[in-house]
């Protein structure tokens, strides 16, 4: 393990690259702002109201959801990654977005078994983050009591991937007695969406993001001891029960909140690790956990930039985005490589 190195290089150009993709993120839409009344608007008023507005209350917010999205998925990512010492482990493997879209199923598509009387009174934009909040925390739990009575971390992994197909399988019951309007409204959720957060409802998102990545960095030294293998993390005197469940509580918090205000979005937990390793040529989590929060944040500004279709009205799906531009790049990168570094 390097500790040596201290990436100070890069790290510096990671945040200059982060502050540029932040300013072109800012500056796209279907409405042309100079750069000058961009920065004009954050950072004071100018005399068109209708650009401040639309400055201050979509783009920036947009953007800054993007950063905790982007940083968020790939911490959690990397943190399974780690636990389980699995390559293909991504933040979502304990089943915490199967729960999440079961919560939002009940709401959505629930009334084609409870009648439309409960659609109309339940479906709004809080009760939809509510349901998916209480669905993802319903399985945190379930996965938190099975892993206080499991001693193999893999059981663990295998057991989180058997909840995600319960509540596969219970969505896929709501939607067979579901409408098709009601099948869109769903499908569109599950598409992801970075935008339409004001900035009271991301100061709730900032707040719980906060609290998981407080649990990460603690668990730094955890981290890099469960790299060496359980024996050699229990020599050292750690708790891996307690160790295990914070870090599963800090993955849950995270992922769990990002898929209850953004929907679930894919390809970002499970390659931003990897991706980060090709730059970052160690295992050290201390440089791994800031370099894969700037990471993460800078693709997800490049890819929510590409989703707004520059100089059209149109803004493609986050999720197909993540997609179509990570996955050539990952194969390619591991292609180049040969071998996953890990």
């Amino acid at each position: 393990m390097d500790n040596q190195k201290t990436y100070k290089i890069e790290f510096l150009l990671l945040i200059a690259v982060l502050a540029l993709c932040l300013v072109i993120n800012i500056s796209l839409g279907s409405v042309n702002i100079p750069i000058d009344s961009i920065f004009g608007s954050i950072f004071s008023t100018i005399e068109n109201t209708t650009w401040q507005i639309i400055v201050t209350d979509f783009r920036l917010p947009k953007a800054v959801t993007a950063i905790l999205v982007g940083s968020g998925l790939g911490i959690s990512g990397l943190l399974m990654q780690t636990l389980f010492r699995n390559p293909l482990a991504g933040p979502f493997v304990l089943g915490i977005t199967s729960g999440a879209s079961l919560g939002v199923a009940l709401v959505i598509l629930g009334s084609g078994l409870f009648g439309g009387l409960f659609a109309t009174a339940l479906i709004s934009k809080w009760s939809v983050v509510i349901a998916a909040s209480l669905g993802s925390f319903i399985v945190l739990l379930a996965v938190l009591t099975v892993s206080s009575k499991v001693r193999d971390t893999m059981a663990i992994l295998i057991i989180g991937l058997m909840f995600g197909s319960i509540t596969a399988a219970v969505v896929s019951v709501l939607s067979y007695f579901s409408s098709a309007e009601q099948l869109q409204q769903y499908i569109f959720w599950g598409f992801g969406s970075l935008s339409n957060l004001s900035w009271n409802e991301i100061l709730i998102f900032f707040i719980i993001y906060m609290i998981g990545m407080l649990l990460s960095i603690a668990s730094l030294k955890v981290l890099n001891s469960l790299l060496l293998g359980d024996n050699y993390a229990k020599s050292l005197g750690l708790n891996l029960k307690q160790s295990r469940l914070i870090i599963i509580l800090a993955t849950s918090l995270i992922a769990g909140t990002i898929t209850a205000f953004t929907g679930p979005i894919a390809f970002i937990g499970l390659a931003i690790p990897h991706l980060t390793r090709q730059i970052f040529k160690t295992s050290n989590h201390k440089i791994l956990v800031p370099a894969v929060l700037l990471f993460g944040a800078i693709v997800m500004l490049i890819c929510d930039s590409i989703a707004q279709i520059p100089g059209s009205d149109y803004t493609l799906p986050i999720n197909a985005i993540t997609a179509l531009v990570g996955a050539p790049v990952v194969i390619w990168l591991l292609v180049k490589q040969r071998k996953m570094m890990f």
